[in-house]
């Protein structure tokens, strides 16, 4: 569904996107992931024909982005940031126009609306004037008004930012059933590492204009980051302490820091490694106040892979 070699695009002497080789099968979910700046953005405009490279080649749903700009643009979907139905025109009568402008007829656009106004919960809204929408079913709307016309490929970028936790939940469930019901592609870019974890089968992080990692969630966290195992004792000494007690010797090739009244252990199979290392301290008589035990975080491989965390980057 999507194929590049070597995509590259400038701005002057700025190198935006350098040498990017991507293949997205059809019927995946890919998450895009990078910082701001590193040029997913670049990248998505290149595939949906808003941007020309500067060289390289890319082919989306079988054609070339810059010689058939018009079947490339007929077999995606592209849902931005920004809300795109007009906030004084009513959801249904937005969703038959959008048709209407990919060439349908008026019969079928109508048709298709009522099918997208059913399968996304907008049934009681539909006829409302957009302004009078909530944050979700805005997005909602989005998503269908990108559908209408049945595109192979969709593209949603950064779909459930300023959405609350339960809009964000729902838009989730909607995306995911999309794939189910009619196998469509699709390449989300999101600020929410648990968007990504949840919803891709692939991740693919973009720092500094190239592709540094392109593989599944569980598959990018065995290889990038590491367990960590968070120990609490009664004071901030006897945990300064315990740094190179002969009790830690079962971590051995792990890294221990010392955090307050805590060690923090980072090591591959945590989960196995705690008991062990709670009968190690409990023979050395060292009291553990608390244990915990958590698993390495797709924010965990952004912040190894680039250096800062893409939550923090969200935020700024």
């Amino acid at each position: 569904m999507i194929e590049t070699s070597g995509l590259t695009r400038h701005f002057g002497t700025v190198a935006a996107v350098t040498g990017l080789d991507l293949h997205v099968a059809s019927g995946e979910m890919v998450a895009l992931l990078g910082p701001n700046g590193a040029g997913k953005s670049t990248t998505l405009r290149m595939l949906t024909t808003l941007l020309a490279p500067t060289s390289g080649t890319a082919r989306v749903a079988g054609y070339d982005v810059q010689a058939d700009q018009r079947s490339v643009r007929n077999r995606i979907g592209y849902i931005g940031q920004g809300n795109g139905a007009g906030h004084s025109q009513r959801g249904r009568d937005e969703l038959v126009t959008q048709g209407r402008a990919y060439g349908l007829s008026r019969a079928v656009a109508k048709a298709r609306a009522d099918e997208l106004i059913d399968s996304l919960d907008l049934s009681a809204v539909a006829d409302r004037v957009v302004s009078s929408l909530s944050g979700g079913q805005r997005r909602r709307l989005d998503i269908a008004m990108g559908l209408i016309h049945a595109p192979a490929l969709l593209f949603l970028d950064e779909p459930s930012t300023g959405l609350d936790p339960q809009n964000r939940a729902n838009l989730q469930d909607h995306i995911r059933r999309l794939r189910e019901d009619h196998g469509t592609t699709i390449v989300l870019t999101t600020h929410y590492l648990d968007e990504a974890d949840h919803l891709a089968e692939r991740v693919i992080v973009i720092d500094h204009g190239k592709l540094v990692a392109d593989d599944t969630p569980t598959r990018l966290k065995a290889e990038h980051a590491t367990d960590r195992i968070t120990l609490k004792f009664d004071t901030v000494s006897q945990a300064a302490s315990l740094i190179g007690h002969p009790a830690l010797g079962v971590v051995a090739g792990g890294d221990i820091r010392h955090v307050g009244e805590t060690l923090v252990i980072e090591h591959d199979g945590g989960a196995q490694l705690a008991p062990k290392l709670l009968r190690s301290l409990d023979d050395a008589l060292v009291d553990v106040t608390s244990v915990e035990v958590a698993r390495p975080t797709l924010d965990d491989v952004f912040l190894n892979l680039t250096g800062r965390s893409l939550r923090e980057n969200a935020a700024t």
